[in-house]
């Protein structure tokens, strides 16, 4: 039995064996991990948008602070600030975004002909086989039956609308409380920790905030600077929709690699239905874009703070988009930066264990 135990590779079967069995489990009770997760996400995604939006506002809170200002009147001045600026923004935005929404449902019929019509061009064309020509009109199908299914799920789910502006209505409540007792939460959280690992532990979070802070932070101010590059390059271009589709350019630009080509994919397409020409020229806005934003924009507001091989970044924006979907793909780098910290730290925790 001893020559058994000794042996490594009867250990190492072991552990295979015993990793099967626990996949197996899982994959038995994989409905009720379903339900767990589908509650808990439920429950606890409008305390993590709190934290997340806490996180980006708390270094104003703590430097008002600093300067004698308490820090519920702190918080209450951002909120103040805040909701003065969103409404100046509301106001003169907002009225656009309604004019090119209903300019955009007026030419929704035009659009849809022009899109047929290069359809029964490229099927009446004799350059294209007729595989590939099946294979067009077969996505187009899919496209047009999953556009259909989601307009319909979306007229269904009033539920789950009436939930998310729920959920909207109360992360301010919540990243209020949040940032007013930010400082009394990072104590209890010491408090916790035994003695003999408080200085670890803290240095723990210093290394998370370094690699976090200004990427977080920073990253906002990346998406609100591409959107306006991006609005200006399809004012130049005589893009219509420029506000409406520079706006999706600016939220998806947050998603790294894929993010931009998400931006672009909808004002491509309406492009392409109005001209070749004005499909190139927003491909080349875009590439104009993105080539400001990785190696003007980002370096200086962002930095490299995160030192992730695109390796890593890809892996983490799969698991994200498997897990989550888009908030799960934004969410995937700074969790998966905060996790790798971790790691580091735990390693050299027992390399320090060893060595003694």
């Amino acid at each position: 039995m001893e020559r058994f135990t000794s042996s490594r590779l009867f250990v190492g079967l072991i552990y295979f064996i015993l990793a099967l069995v626990s996949l197996y489990m899982l994959i038995l009770i994989k409905p009720i991990i379903i339900h767990i997760y589908g509650f808990l996400k439920a429950v606890l995604a409008p305390f993590l948008i709190a934290m997340i939006i806490s996180y980006v506002l708390n270094p104003i809170v703590t430097l008002l602070h600093d300067r004698k200002v308490p820090r519920t009147i702190a918080v209450l001045l951002i909120y103040m600030v805040f909701c003065a600026a969103l409404a100046v923004v509301l106001v003169n935005v907002i009225p656009m975004f309604i004019n090119q929404v209903q300019e955009l449902n007026q030419h929704v019929p035009e659009l849809t002909m022009r899109a047929q019509s290069l359809v029964t061009d490229l099927n009446n064309t004799s350059m294209l086989p007729e595989s590939i020509r099946s294979g067009i009109n077969n996505s187009l199908y899919q496209l047009e039956k999953r556009v259909s299914a989601s307009l319909f799920s979306f007229v269904n789910n009033m539920g789950s609308m009436l939930n998310a502006v729920f959920v909207a209505f109360i992360i301010p409540f919540l990243a209020f409380y949040i940032l007013k007792d930010f400082d009394v939460f990072e104590r209890t959280v010491i408090t916790y920790v035994p003695k003999s690992h408080r200085k670890s532990t803290v240095r723990l979070f210093k290394d998370i905030d370094h690699a976090l802070g200004s990427y977080i932070r920073g990253q906002f101010l990346v998406c609100i600077i591409v959107g306006m590059l991006a609005y200006i390059g399809y004012l130049l271009i005589g893009m219509p929709y420029a506000l409406l589709l520079a706006a999706i350019v600016a939220v998806t630009n947050i998603i790294p690699y894929v993010g931009p080509f998400f931006g672009a994919a909808p004002a491509l397409i309406v492009a392409s239905t109005i001209s070749l020409k004005l499909a190139v020229l927003v491909i080349a806005v875009n590439m104009a874009c993105q080539i400001l934003e990785g190696n003007v924009v980002s370096p200086q507001v962002v930095g490299r703070t995160l030192h992730m091989h695109p390796l890593s970044i890809i892996f983490a924006l799969l698991v994200g988009s498997e897990v989550a979907g888009i908030v799960g793909m934004i969410l995937a780098v700074p969790i998966f930066a905060a996790l790798k910290v971790i790691v580091q730290h735990i390693f050299a925790y027992y390399v320090r264990r060893k060595t003694i």
